[in-house]
């Protein structure tokens, strides 16, 4: 398990900061590993597009919001043959649980590869905002897994832009040791329904 350190927050424009912590890894392995799973995540088998830095200035595809400008975990799906939010593939995301929520409301639509946040491959860090626990955002290529192979925890203590989320680990102990502190329930990319989505993010 690796260590945390508690420093003092200094975004200028948060209300109230405390305490924050923060975890190393290694993101020159993820980049490896980010690499290698892109040619993997084709319905059909063939390859599908890596994953993405997203724009300083991009925006969520369902909420809106500049997606750099606020915390917690962050998507983007690519389809075939659409032009989602009407912009290029990917599709983008500041929540994971709106990344399903839009997959699920497209089921016409043909999705060659979808990728999340992995806070097992990041150096994330975990912030007091007012009564709130919230954690990084991170936005670049590197940062990105399939979403297909980790292990989500859901509903946790800790939020996102659009409150509770599914935070993604592409190491299930790490996902293990994230709920043991932090809560929230053990799932799987399958195991992420419409039913999970209504109760999270509100």
């Amino acid at each position: 398990m690796n260590p945390s350190t508690h420093d003092r927050a200094t975004d200028s424009d948060a209300a109230s900061t405390a305490s924050s912590c923060t975890r190393r890894h290694a993101i020159a392995a993820t980049v490896g590993i980010t690499a290698g799973l892109a040619g993997c995540l084709g319905g059909d088998g063939s390859d599908a597009p890596a994953a993405v830095t997203l724009p300083e200035e991009a925006t969520c595809d369902v909420c809106g919001m500049v997606i750099s400008q606020h915390p917690g975990p962050t998507a983007e799906i690519f389809y075939a043959d659409r032009r989602p939010g009407g912009h290029d593939n990917p599709a983008r995301f500041d929540s994971t649980w709106e990344a399903f929520q839009f997959d699920f409301e497209r089921e016409d639509w043909s999705r060659e590869a979808f990728y999340v946040t992995d806070y097992a491959a990041v150096d994330y860090e975990i912030r007091t905002d007012g009564d709130q626990q919230v954690i990084s955002t991170h936005y670049d290529a590197a940062s990105f897994v399939d979403a297909t192979t980790v292990t989500f925890v859901a509903g946790s203590s800790v939020v996102g832009a659009m409150g509770e989320d599914l935070i993604g680990f592409a190491d299930e102990a790490e996902a293990e040791s994230f709920q043991a502190e932090h809560g929230g329930e053990i799932v799987g990319f399958d195991e992420v329904t419409p039913e999970l989505l209504s109760t999270l993010g509100r």
